[in-house]
């Protein structure tokens, strides 16, 4: 897959550092990949847009899932999450997350994640939507990801892993044979390093997280922009799938007008007992689906719409009195603290929810290794399409399918240092392009974008919505590409201007995949075309960006994805 060579207008790197492997983002999957490729004896650069532990995964609150029960296999495992994916899974995907997510959990422990126990010392499993077994590991009641975070960030320290924090990735370095050979990046603030710089490295490996800002209310944090998917774009790698943006169907309901990151209210408290109810307490769920409350998150979400519609209201709401004032203090302490700091007490009233965006199941395409379609590009957590989510995510597997696929990215970039995979010496990557690059957005622009997306491509789409929402956001692209054209004059580079371009980006892909499947099915929502239609649809979009930074936009012949990679050759055979 050849590069665009398409970059983002920034200044040209002042300074620079070599390693074997780039890990970009500093969640589970980030870190699990660091951590694998240093055990190996790599130099591993770990390159995080804010701090060290303030990645995604510290938000996560339900757990992690793993066939850990007593009575649960992984097959139990695999078949519920072929359910929540509505068709588009890709079982193999499926079947080496759950074969070896048991494993992978226990080697988190050992690394130092304490999880909470039973008064017998066993794991203390719950269950979430979507799991007919109690399956999800926790950790301080509701706070598991913020215990991987702590677990990982001190296994990190402690053996030394390189780290530049606060720094925004901008773009993949290549070699003159279109191999990745590093990154480029802005350090923001103080520190060794400063300003734009890069690390030389033929393994780059995106944990970049969710682009959930594409929003106007999300479960994310500021920093979930998009950047990795919107790099890989620019570098000439595939994505898929990013049509199915999972919205979650609890969040804390703060006012129709509330923007940004909002507070998540885990679908374990549903595991946990609590139930959805409309204004007048009806258990709206009930004769819905068989699991009820517990249904997968793309059906709860679409029937709280539905009631909020026939009702005429903003929110539902979800009731869990019954949990009584010392399990919500025990079980869900920051679930509890959110609710009480916007006023709401939940263990005498019922919690106002909505659906918000929190999860992208689509991603940067990749192979079982983790290999995208550009060489030396790989992608793990929730900036990646393994195949495993397929239309729908089910609860707590976005953990674990960090932390499994980002072991095996560890162990084929060791295997290929082994094998002679890995040059001795990083391959000098084509000179940063003295013409301005990819046209900036003003900083302003990521509220117009959220706005237009939030309109036009949220829960709710239709065709009608689609196009409109298409037409808006080529709108904002073409003024600022005749600004950079006619007047040579382009918003200043800067974290807040790269990051709306990065936005402006993605919701492209997400509209043109979105308009392009004609269809409902798991979390994408077409109200024109209300049927799942598997003879002409059970199959996969995928995206490039062309070097005319026009989408090429395809499907696959089926469920399987073409392989991103040749065969590994070795020394003897290259």
């Amino acid at each position: 897959m050849s590069s665009t060579g398409i970059r983002l207008h920034a200044p040209a790197p002042g300074w620079a550092v070599t390693a074997d492997v780039v890990v970009v983002g500093s969640g589970v999957a980030g870190l699990t990949a660091a951590l694998g490729c240093e055990a190996a004896g790599l130099r591993t650069v770990v390159v995080t847009k804010a701090r060290l532990d303030d990645g995604s995964t510290r938000w996560a609150q339900g757990g992690i899932a793993a066939a850990l029960g007593e009575g649960d296999t992984p097959e139990q495992h695999l078949s519920d999450t072929l359910v929540a994916g509505a068709g588009l899974c890709d079982e193999e995907a499926v079947r080496l997350l759950v074969t070896e997510g048991p494993a992978a959990v226990r080697r988190l422990i050992d690394t130092g994640a304490r999880f909470d126990e039973s008064g017998e010392g066993r794991l203390e499993l719950t269950r979430e939507g979507g799991h007919h077994r109690r399956r999800i590991a926790h950790a301080g009641g509701d706070a598991t990801g913020a215990e991987i975070s702590r677990a990982l960030v001190e296994a990190v320290r402690a053996r030394g892993v390189r780290t530049v924090e606060n720094a925004l990735v901008l773009d993949l370095l290549t070699d003159g044979e279109g191999h990745a050979a590093g990154v480029t990046l802005h350090v923001m603030g103080e520190g060794q390093h400063d300003g734009v710089g890069a690390v030389h490295a033929p393994a780059v490996v995106l944990a970049t997280g969710g682009m959930g800002q594409v929003y106007s209310a999300t479960t994310n944090p500021s920093v979930s922009t998009g950047d990795g998917v919107a790099l890989a774009l620019r570098a000439g790698a595939e994505v898929s799938d990013l049509e199915f943006v999972q919205f979650h169907p609890t969040v804390l309901f703060l006012g129709a007008d509330a923007e940004g990151q909002q507070p998540l209210v885990s679908e374990a408290v549903r595991g946990e007992g609590a139930h959805l109810v409309d204004a007048d307490g009806v258990r709206f769920m009930r004769g819905r689906h068989e699991m009820a409350d517990l249904a997968p998150r793309d059906i709860v979400a679409k029937n709280i719409m539905r009631r909020m519609r026939e009702m005429g209201a903003e929110h539902m709401y979800l009731d869990a009195r019954g949990f009584g004032a010392d399990m919500w203090e025990h079980r869900f302490p920051t679930i509890l603290a959110a609710c009480r700091a916007n006023g709401i007490d939940p263990v005498t009233e019922p919690i106002p929810i909505a659906p918000a965006a929190h999860y992208a199941s689509g991603g940067v395409r990749t192979d079982s290794r983790g290999r995208t379609t550009v060489p030396g590009l790989y992608a793990c957590g929730e900036v990646a399409c393994t195949g495993v989510h397929g239309a729908n995510r089910l609860a707590s597997n976005s953990l674990l399918e960090g932390l499994v696929y980002a072991e095996r990215i560890a162990a084929d970039i060791a295997s290929g240092a082994r094998a002679g995979g890995l040059p001795a010496r990083v391959p000098g990557p084509v000179p940063h392009p003295e013409a301005p690059g990819h046209p900036l957005l003003p900083a302003e622009a990521r509220f117009a974008i959220q706005r237009i997306m939030t309109d036009g491509a949220g829960v709710l789409r239709s065709a009608e919505s689609l196009a409109r929402a298409a037409d808006r956001l080529h709108l904002l692209y073409a003024e600022a590409r005749d600004a950079l054209r006619e007047r040579g004059k382009t918003a200043e580079p800067g974290v807040d201007t790269w990051e709306a371009t990065n936005l402006l980006c993605v919701a492209r892909v997400l509209v043109a995949a979105a308009a392009l499947r004609e269809e409902t099915r798991g979390c994408h929502w077409r109200e024109d075309r209300p049927d799942r239609d598997d003879a002409a649809w059970r199959r996969h979009v995928v995206v490039r960006l062309g070097p005319d930074r026009a989408l090429a936009v395809s499907t696959t012949g089926s469920t399987d994805f073409p392989p991103t990679a040749a065969p590994r050759q070795s020394p003897q055979e290259q």
